[in-house]
C-alpha cells in the first residue's frame, strides 16, 4: 500500500491479486444472493482507492482493509433483515479426484450451513480467524470491541459449531 501511495501503480495491482480471493469470500460467508456480495467487494475497492492519500500504516494493511469491509458489512445489516442464509455451496478444487471432491464438497456444505447458524459478530470472528489468519487484537479494532469480547465471541461460536456439526457438546 505504501508503495501504491508513493507513486508504483503496479502496486495497487499487486495488493488486489493478493487480497481480491480471501475478501471476496469474506462477504459470501455474509451475504447472500453473491451478486450482493459483490457489490459490497467493489465497495470496498472503492474506498481503498479513496482513501489512497489518507492511508496510514497504523496496523497491516489486510488488518485495515478488514476493517472497511466490517463497516460496509455492518451498512448492509442495517439496511437489510440479518436473517439472509449463508449460500450452501462451495466449489472444491479443480485438481481433486472425484470421490474427494465430492467429500470435501459436502464437508464444506456442512461447515457453511453451521456457520449460517451463529449471530454475525461471531460468524465475522470464525471467518476472519480462520481464513484471514487476523489476530483477536486485529478483530477487536475491525470490531470495534475489546479482545477479551472477541476471546468470548470466538468461544461460544466454536462451542456452537461443534454442536451443528455433532463433534461435540
Amino acid at each position: 500500500m505504501l508503495a501504491w501511495v508513493a507513486g508504483d501503480a503496479g502496486a495497487f495491482e499487486r495488493l488486489y491479486r493478493r487480497h481480491k480471493d480471501a475478501l471476496y469470500r469474506y462477504f459470501v460467508r455474509h451475504i447472500s444472493p453473491p451478486d450482493l456480495a459483490g457489490e459490497a467487494f467493489q465497495d470496498v475497492w472503492q474506498k481503498v482507492i479513496q482513501a489512497r492519500d489518507r492511508y496510514r500504516p497504523d496496523a497491516p494493511f489486510a488488518a485495515w482493509l478488514y476493517t472497511l469491509a466490517h463497516h460496509r458489512l455492518m451498512d448492509h445489516y442495517r439496511s437489510r433483515r440479518p436473517t439472509e442464509a449463508v449460500p450452501d455451496t462451495l466449489a472444491a478444487p479443480d485438481s481433486a479426484a472425484p470421490d474427494t471432491a465430492a467429500l470435501q464438497q459436502q464437508q464444506a456444505g456442512r461447515l457453511l450451513v453451521a456457520l449460517a447458524t451463529l449471530p454475525p459478530e461471531q460468524r465475522e470472528i470464525i471467518v476472519l480467524r480462520e481464513e484471514q489468519d487476523l489476530t483477536l487484537e486485529q478483530i477487536a479494532a475491525i470490531q470495534g470491541v475489546g479482545r477479551e469480547t472477541v476471546k468470548s465471541r470466538l468461544r461460544y461460536a466454536l462451542a456452537k459449531l461443534r454442536e451443528v456439526l455433532g463433534d461435540g457438546p
